[in-house]
């Protein structure tokens, strides 16, 4: 078995290629085999002459590490003093809110970012997409902090930085060119948006079309990708969840924008909730939630078989909106599966599956699905059973990044 380091290991030398041989590991609870790694990747066997270094599994399951694909890092108050929030009601009076977080708080953005995204990554996050706040109130301090800490996690945690205009793009001057700095730099791989017909639209503009035609400008000169929040309802969120449909399709963006949250969509059924789909799939937009209440999370599996990629999300992390949050993907699953009210077995892996592959594929990414090609990208864990795990939530025993060992006992080595 393990020693409370997670992991007993040993090298043998031998002259050539290097490789990592995880021994006595289940894969989803089967039973216990080898996994071997070479050069980041599951291999069907340690190759002639390679230097091998043994970790012993104890006989931990092993399960595929998994992506957050909606998180707001730059936000967080995680590890910081205790922050007592204030009533809020609407996006403005949180989007207040936060500029005065933000301006409470003694640590800079880097180092928040950097702590909350370093204890995503030791309890198994592989990936995220992160979100930064781009408003005249932060300049691009939110989005220059986000890609530091992204920096300096390269190895451990691969990060997708989306410039995020929360306060609007119509509603606050100067967010345009900001977004726009942003873009030109080279700092991130996405635009934002929120709410084009409701929360941020202009006279005249019920549509939403004026923050669009920004928001799709610029991605299309800078080559980025979109992700627009989505918070609005019935046709006002539908209306321009048609549009950006009509625009992916128009600028050639298969593929490379996505909907957060999109709560009309949670709220539609039956032949409206198809034919949405059927709109999403053929412009191939992505959908993102974060199993807020049963009300607003979207119905992953209905959408999956119309083909509409999904992906799960921790959204804010103990901020100003909430003081709930803990960056832990297989919590996250937890909690879908708990909004859902699901019992059955399958039920509760595909809440896991979710998290494992909907993310990898709404970011791009090759699933980490513990068989030879795939990336050697795993966590051990003490357990029966896959469905067990989501319910009980054991410790992250070892964490392992492109077959190197990149946390133990919840924490990064």
């Amino acid at each position: 078995m393990m020693t409370n380091h997670a992991a007993d290991a040993d090298t043998r030398t031998v002259a050539g290629a290097s490789a990592t041989v995880f021994r006595d590991v289940r894969p989803f609870g089967g039973p216990a085999v080898d996994l071997v790694a070479v050069d980041g990747v599951l291999a069907d066997a340690v190759p002639d002459g390679a230097v091998v270094e043994y970790v012993d599994g104890g006989g931990r399951l092993a399960l595929p590490t998994l992506v957050d694909t909606h998180i707001h890092p730059d936000k967080t108050a995680w590890g910081e003093p205790w922050h007592s929030r204030r009533p809020a009601q609407g996006i403005a009076e949180y989007a207040a809110g936060d500029v005065e977080l933000h301006r409470a708080l003694p640590t800079p953005v880097a180092e928040r970012a950097r702590r909350l995204m370093a204890h995503a990554a030791a309890q198994g996050t592989r990936a995220m997409r992160a979100h930064a706040d781009v408003a005249p109130a932060y300049g691009l301090e939110g989005v220059t902090g986000v890609a530091e800490a992204r920096e300096k996690l390269r190895g451990v945690l691969d990060v997708q930085l989306v410039a995020f205009p929360q306060h609007g793009v119509e509603r606050a001057p100067g967010t345009v060119e900001l977004l726009e700095e942003a873009a030109a730099g080279g700092l991130i791989d996405a635009v934002g948006g929120i709410d084009p017909a409701g929360f941020d639209s202009g006279d005249g503009d019920s549509a939403g079309n004026r923050q669009l035609d920004v928001v799709f400008g610029i991605a299309e000169r800078h080559g980025l990708a979109v992700d627009i929040h989505l918070h609005d309802v019935g046709e006002r969120g539908l209306g321009p969840l048609r549009e950006i449909a009509a625009r992916t399709e128009a600028l050639g963006l298969r593929g490379k924008v996505t909907i957060s949250h999109a709560f009309a969509v949670a709220a539609l059924s039956g032949q409206e909730l198809d034919e949405t789909a059927d709109l999403l799939a053929s412009a191939d937009i992505a959908l993102t939630t974060v199993a807020p209440s049963a009300r607003t999370v979207l119905p992953f599996r209905r959408l999956a078989e119309r083909g509409v990629r999904v992906g799960l999300g921790s959204d804010g992390v103990r901020d100003n909106w909430s003081p709930f949050g803990n960056a832990d993907m297989l919590h996250r699953a937890w909690l879908l599966g708990w909004t859902r009210h699901v019992r059955l077995d399958e039920e509760l892996e595909e809440c896991f599956r979710l998290a494992a592959d909907g993310g990898a594929e709404l970011l791009g990414l090759p699933k980490a699905d513990l068989r030879p090609g795939a990336p050697a990208d795993f966590m051990l864990v003490e357990g029966e059973c896959l469905p067990q795990v989501v319910i009980d939530l054991p410790r992250r025993d070892v964490v392992v990044r492109a077959g190197r060992v990149v946390a133990r006992d919840g924490r990064l080595v």
